[in-house]
C-alpha cells in the first residue's frame, strides 16, 4: 500500500541486501517463527495470511511490487504474526535484521518512512476489525476497496481490482459466493464497473 519502493533497491544493496527468487506457492516465512530478514517485493505478488486449523486462509494484506512485509518482528523481537506465501513466481530483496537496524539508525528519513508504514498498517487493521463487526457485505467490500484506492492516491480515477473474488473473500471473512453476488449488486447500483469479468472501482 505504498507508492514506489519502501526503500530503494540501491540503498538496500548498499547495506548488504541480496535477491531471492521464490516460486508460486512457496512459503517465505511462517507465522510463529523468528525473523532474521527484512523483506521487500521486487517482482510478483505475495499474500500475507493467517491460517486456521481447517487450513482456511485469512488474508491480512496482498503485497505488491515495492512493498515490504513482515516488519513487526524486526521492531519488537516477537515471532511473525502471519505467514507469507508467494502468490506467483516472485523476486524478493532481503536485508539481514542487524543491517536493517543499522540502516534505520543511519537515516531519519528511512526511519520515518517505516513509522508511517507501520501506522498505515495499524490503521488498516482497525478498519478491517470494524468492518468485520458489521454483517453488511456491501459495506465491508466498499470500505475495503475505498481504502485501497485512497492509500494509493488514485482519487476519483477508475482503477482495476487486482484482487480475485476469493482473495477479497479471504480478506473480509465472507464466502466467495457472497462476494460475487455483492460485486454484482454494487455494479447494478453504479458503485463499481464490471467489464469482461474484470472489476473497476
Amino acid at each position: 500500500m505504498t507508492e514506489g519502493p519502501v526503500v530503494s533497491e540501491e540503498t538496500l544493496l548498499s547495506w548488504g541486501a541480496t535477491y531471492k527468487k521464490v516460486k508460486k506457492g512457496e512459503i517465505i516465512f511462517l507465522e510463529g517463527t523468528n525473523a532474521s530478514f527484512y523483506h521487500q517485493l521486487v517482482e510478483g505478488s505475495v499474500r500475507w495470511v493467517n491460517i486456521n486449523e481447517d487450513g482456511r486462509e485469512f488474508i491480512q494484506v496482498m503485497i505488491e511490487t515495492g512493498e515490504s512485509f513482515g516488519e513487526f518482528p524486526l521492531f519488537d523481537d516477537n515471532p511473525y504474526a502471519a505467514t507469507a506465501i508467494a502468490d506467483e513466481d516472485s523476486l524478493l530483496i532481503r536485508l539481514h535484521k542487524t543491517n536493517f537496524h543499522q540502516m534505520l539508525r543511519s537515516s531519519f528519513d528511512i526511519h520515518f518512512t517505516f513509522s508511517r508504514l507501520l501506522v498505515c498498517r495499524l490503521r488498516f487493521k482497525f478498519l478491517t476489525l470494524r468492518e468485520l463487526a458489521y454483517n453488511n457485505p456491501e459495506q465491508r467490500i466498499s470500505t475495503m476497496l475505498n481504502y485501497y484506492k485512497r492509500t494509493k492516491g488514485l482519487g476519483e480515477k477508475l482503477c482495476k481490482l487486482h484482487l480475485t473474488r476469493q482473495q477479497l473473500a479471504d480478506m473480509t471473512g465472507l464466502r466467495v459466493e457472497t462476494v460475487i453476488r455483492t460485486i454484482r449488486n454494487l455494479h447494478e447500483k453504479g458503485s463499481l464497473t464490471i467489464q469482461r469479468g474484470k472489476v473497476f472501482y
